[in-house]
Formats: C-alpha cells, structure tokens, sequence
C-alpha cells in the first residue's frame, strides 16, 4: 500500500477501435477534445492521443496533432498531453513528425515484437532518432514495454544519455502474441524498474482488452499508475459497451478509493514525472 497519488492516464482514440465497435469511440477531433475533457474531469491527468484521418484511419498528419493538442490544453488546462509514435499511424520517420509540437509526453517503443497479425517493428535507428527527436524538443518519453528486453534498452538508452530523465515506463500486457496479462511476469517487470531506476521510479501499466480492469488493479494496488481508455478497450465487461471514455476513468478512480490511494491531480502527476508547468493561456 502506499500514499502516493495515482496517476491515471486515458487513451482516448488508438488507431484501431471504430464506432462499429462502440460508437462513443471519438474519432473527429471536436469528439476527441469532447471526450477528453470529460475523462479530465473524472480524474484522468494524462491523454494519450492518436489522430485519424477524415476516413478515420490511423494519421500522424501533424496538424490534426496541433489542433487536437490545443483543444485539449484549452478546455483541460493543466492535463499532460501525451502524443502517440506508434506504429499503426504511420511509417519511419513519419511517425515523430508531430514531436516539433513538444508536447509534454511522447510514447516511445524501444524494441519489436509481434501483434495480433503483424510484426510491430521499431528498428534500432528509428528508435535512436524518436529518442533525440524527444530529447531536442524537451519531450519526456514513455517507455512502452511489451517485453522484458524493452525495460532494459531503455535502461541502456539512459545510462547513454539518449533518454535525458529517469525513464517513465509502461508495461503493455495482453496483445495477442506478445506479453499476456501474466502476474508473475508484471511482479518481475516492478522489480526490473525498481533495480534499475530506483525504488521510487514511478512506472505505470496497461491491459488490452478485459484485462484492462485487471492491470488497473495490479498497478494501483502496488504502487504503479494505470491507463485505461478506449483505444485499449471499448467494453465495461462482456455485456456492456463503455458508454465513453470517462466512465472507464471513474472505474480506475473507484480502484484508487479501494485501495486507499488517492487519484493525481495534474499538478501532482506533474510533479511526479518532472514535468515543467504548462504555458499559460494566451
């Protein structure tokens, strides 16, 4: 158990559920901003956002990126927002193209491993420019870990200094073939971190699928920060669909409450990360 206030960070959009799936997926940016704010104001500190485009496939079109980044920094001022390189937006370099945005966060993958139908490649040179990319424009990267090997390249990556400050890290569980939702497997990933960044390195975790509600769990109650959100995950369980982003936020809070800790403000999430305060309004 610990005090320590959780961080909770919602992954509004993704690049692969569409309204067939559940139709309060937001996928226009006026939707997105929408959705957003609601999460902001269930407890959700950080946004982690992914754009499409007006056919809504996945994009990394830089505009759209800019103005789903400012309607979120007006109508949820203080949030994190956290710009997606993923690599279903797009191709090579293409997919930092919108880190000269700097935004607060950036999610980095440091290393390959296979999805559902696809090998979801991070070749070593892309991964070293997405990294310098971040450091130029003063971006802090999340680590998303899918596998061990990715905790401890980004572990390599900072003691060489491509990755400026302690390294946030996410452990990704439950993609078909990569990690599954295994409890022994995440209790090795919190030591990992904690032996390689310190026993006060914040981490956070997220479950695909039904296993989203379990790895709130696990993180919450161990000390971590969770994610939840739509893009992982567009039910409330096998018979409901989420009716919004929001809801999926106050879920993860109620686990806060049962545990006894208390959910992040955005000046305490900041704080936690070693974020500098936001720009004021103009």
């Amino acid at each position: 158990m610990t005090a320590t206030p959780c961080i909770i960070c919602v992954a509004i959009t993704g690049s692969l559920p569409t309204k067939d799936n559940n139709p309060a997926v937001p996928i226009t940016i006026e939707e997105q901003v929408e959705s957003t704010q609601e999460a902001f104001e269930a407890g959700a500190t950080i946004a982690h956002c992914h754009v499409r485009d007006d056919e809504g496939r996945p994009s990394s079109d830089p505009e759209r990126f800019a103005r789903l980044k400012e309607g979120i920094e007006t109508h949820c001022p203080g949030m994190i927002v956290q710009l997606s390189t993923g690599g279903r937006s797009g191709a090579g370099r293409a997919r930092g193209g919108m880190l000269p945005l700097a935004p607060d966060m950036a999610s980095l993958s440091v290393g390959s491993n296979n999805f559902p139908t696809r090998v979801y490649e991070n070749p070593p040179d892309l991964v070293d420019w997405l990294a310098a990319e971040m450091a130029k424009y003063d971006i802090k990267p999340e680590i998303e870990a899918f596998d061990l090997s990715h905790i401890l390249k980004a572990h390599q990556m900072w003691q060489a200094g491509q990755i400026k400050d302690r390294p946030y890290v996410q452990f990704v569980m439950g993609v078909k073939n990569a990690m599954p939702a295994d409890r022994g497997v995440f209790d090795y990933y919190v030591h990992t971190v904690k032996r390689l960044f310190g026993a006060d390195a914040p981490w956070c975790a997220a479950g695909i699928g039904p296993n989203q509600i379990v790895l709130n769990d696990w993180a919450i109650s161990a000390g971590g920060h969770a994610r939840t959100g739509l893009e992982d995950n567009v039910r409330l369980d096998r018979d409901r669909l989420a009716p919004s982003n929001a809801a999926l936020v106050k879920r993860a809070a109620a686990l806060c409450e049962k545990y006894r800790r208390p959910v992040a403000t955005w000046r305490q999430a900041r704080q936690i990360l070693g974020l500098r305060p936001p720009e004021p309004a103009a």
